[in-house]
């Protein structure tokens, strides 16, 4: 086995559910050694956190000023190679920036950054750096997620007529009616979380999948959102038709006050042979209805599905693998990357997701403020 390549982690201190997720991921292929980074506004709180997950506090930096500083003494087979950015999402863009121009790769959180403008000036950034760049939209990572994707594009269920995509969760469900509560959470604060909440958490998941498993890209949209509160800045639940083409139509389902609701992502592409179904909390299925014909269960680890499906399973058929599983993929394919290996180009989302999330979201609140009308997205 190689050696490995060196982490650093900006963000995902004390009990973030991201930083853990992350962390596990990039334990899980052996690719990737996990040394220091900034994890915490407070050094010694960062410290701290250090200590707990048990590796040494010398690479645990104030800030990334002095983790570039520091890292740059180090020989060159000794340095942090690849950074996560793990913080809120206002912060993603100048670190990612100063990131490419000081020669790291990069894997960062969705959304890119908070911005469409910031997202065109990182891709100049990377086309200049040379480096590699990958967005954590992780789902696209599940191997049934893979197996989807492969069959649409062999032409197993036909030409594409309907796309039906939902993400539900009701989290800000109990926030939001407190005037308190929802004016003190950084997912609220334009200022923190950009111009859109629910889009742009959860939403771009869902526009990033719906591209991912398709193969088509949205060319226009017209969107509804729901603030729910007038004091309220950033939008918590949305619908957003969609246009593919002529004859390709969609709808896109996102809101954080579906009450109960936990992570419910489901994804539904009709052609006219057949139609296939994936549901995040039960991410071992995939759904093939044909006409006239009983429905189909396909799950990983068989020989039926593709190779991209079958090199992102770990385990024997039976054996249930998730999120972190998915995240896992993610990295491995990162790892590849870097280290020269040859790699399916759908094994990481890249900076081109990255850049039509940003302008899915922007046009997505465009849409609304204009009275809910169609709008062309960038090619």
């Amino acid at each position: 086995m190689g050696k490995k390549i060196k982490l650093g982690v900006l963000g995902g201190g004390g009990d973030s559910l991201i930083g853990i997720l992350h962390r596990v991921a990039s334990s899980m292929f052996d690719k990737f050694e996990f040394v220091g980074g900034v994890f915490n506004p407070d050094h010694e709180e960062s410290k701290k956190f250090a200590q707990e997950l048990g590796i040494g506090t010398d690479r645990v930096y104030k800030d990334l000023d002095h983790l570039i500083a520091e890292e740059a003494k180090l020989p060159e087979d000794q340095r942090i190679k690849v950074v996560s950015i793990l913080t809120p999402n206002f912060l993603h863009f100048p670190m990612a920036k100063q990131l490419l121009e000081n020669g790291f790769n990069v894997i960062c959180e969705k959304p890119m950054t908070t911005s469409y403008e910031e997202a065109k000036i990182l891709e100049d950034t990377l086309n200049k750096s040379k480096t590699i760049f990958a967005v954590t939209y992780t789902y696209t990572g599940y191997p049934m997620i893979r197996q989807m994707k492969e069959m649409i594009a062999a032409g197993e269920i036909g030409e594409i007529q309907k796309i039906d995509v939902q993400y539900y969760q009701g989290w800000i469900n109990p926030i939001i009616h407190d005037k308190d509560e929802r004016n003190s959470i950084w997912r609220l604060d334009p200022e923190k979380g950009g111009i859109s909440c629910c889009i742009g958490d959860i939403g771009t998941h869902a526009f990033d999948m719906i591209e991912y498993v398709s193969g088509l890209e949205v060319k226009e949209l017209l969107a509804d959102l729901n603030y729910v509160y007038s004091d309220n800045k950033m939008d918590v639940d949305g619908t957003v038709l969609l246009r593919f083409s002529e004859y390709v139509k969609g709808v896109l389902r996102s809101s954080q006050i579906a009450t109960g609701e936990e992570n419910n992502f489901a994804v539904k592409i009709y052609g006219k042979k057949a139609g296939l179904k994936w549901e995040q909390e039960n991410p071992n299925y995939l759904y093939k209805l044909e006409d006239g014909q009983p429905m189909k269960v396909l799950k990983p680890g068989h020989e039926y599905n593709s190779a991209l499906s079958l090199d992102g399973t770990k385990l024997p058929p039976g054996h249930p693998e998730g999120i972190f599983d998915s995240m896992g993929n993610i990295y491995k394919g990162v790892a590849k990357a870097i280290n020269g290996e040859k790699y399916h180009p759908a094994e990481f989302p890249t900076m081109k997701d990255g850049i039509r999330g940003m302008n899915f979201i922007e046009k997505v609140v465009d849409s609304h403020a204009k009275g809910n009308v169609w709008v062309k997205l960038d090619a």
